[in-house]
């Protein structure tokens, strides 16, 4: 096995982030202050492995190595070492043995970074949902599983999951290719537009990209739909009003999106969202 030293390098890949540069609540107020930490945990953890996909100074095979070391600690095939990255996994790790959650919910974030870390191409809708599946998907079944929830909610968080995920695509996709080299618009869309990555980069949207971008906003939509079932499902009263929260957090960006141009500058959410946002809780209390 390689030394911990030598895989762990000693580059720093933090980005600076935190839960609040989110566009989402990430463990609020909502959420059972007995499952908190747990939330804490299992956010730090992504932080870091997504902070590794995204390094600029780190080759891939460096990437690689740091993701396949953070998995080894996760499941205890490694010691952790005293460096916030390692210990990350190590306090997920205790946290999953206690709740009970399943690991695959870490592990399978682990996948889809390791396509970010080798630049894998994303070709169809398709290609684009197998992605979610593995980036985004398990952050809901995570806090389904801590909340002791019913199986029953997993089609209509992953819907949400994936909704969420390609929003962010959009929001991020000038600076994705500008700093990353990377591009999760499906490239049969963009043939199919007559566009190529470079349009992506331009100071506005074509109104040949803006097809692109409306016809990845129509799936959307759909998952949006989807996604509307998941307070129904839900039975913890607090973790339901999370979740109308943010369906209707992800419905407002959707329509920001069609309307705002996210090469102009960031489409984000406005307090009148938050308004919205708030209501839709509220109505999920009874």
């Amino acid at each position: 096995m390689t030394e911990p030293s030598s895989v762990w390098g000693k580059a720093d890949v933090s980005s600076g982030k935190g839960a609040s540069d989110e566009n989402f609540p990430v463990g609020s107020f909502l959420i059972s202050k007995a499952l908190r930490p747990h939330v804490h945990a299992y956010y730090a953890y992504a932080r870091v492995i997504d902070d590794i996909a995204d390094c600029e100074t780190l080759t891939p095979d460096e990437k690689l190595a740091r993701l396949n070391a953070m998995e080894d600690v996760l499941l205890g095939k490694r010691e952790a070492i005293m460096r916030p990255d390692s210990m990350s996994a190590a306090v997920l790790r205790a946290s999953l043995t206690r709740t009970g959650v399943p690991f695959e919910t870490a592990t399978d974030l682990i996948i889809a970074f390791r396509d970010d870390s080798r630049g894998v191409e994303y070709k169809t809708w398709d290609d684009l949902l197998h992605y979610c599946k593995y980036s985004a998907n398990p952050v809901g079944r995570f806090l389904i599983h801590l909340h002791r929830e019913s199986a029953n909610a997993f089609a209509a968080s992953d819907a949400l999951c994936t909704s969420l995920q390609i929003l962010n695509h959009l929001q991020d996709c000038q600076k994705d290719l500008q700093r990353l080299k990377r591009c999760y618009m499906p490239s049969d869309m963009m043939a199919l537009a007559g566009v190529t990555q470079d349009d992506l980069l331009a100071g506005r949207t074509s109104p040949r990209l803006r097809r692109v971008f409306n016809t990845l906003l129509d799936g959307v939509d759909d998952l949006n739909t989807q996604a509307s079932a998941l307070p129904t499902h839900i039975q913890d009263r607090r973790f339901r009003m999370e979740c109308a929260a943010i369906v209707e957090l992800a419905k407002r960006l959707t329509l920001r999106l069609r309307r705002e141009d996210p090469l102009a500058g960031r489409v984000a959410l406005k307090r009148a969202d938050a308004l919205h946002a708030a209501g839709a809780a509220l109505r999920a209390w009874s």
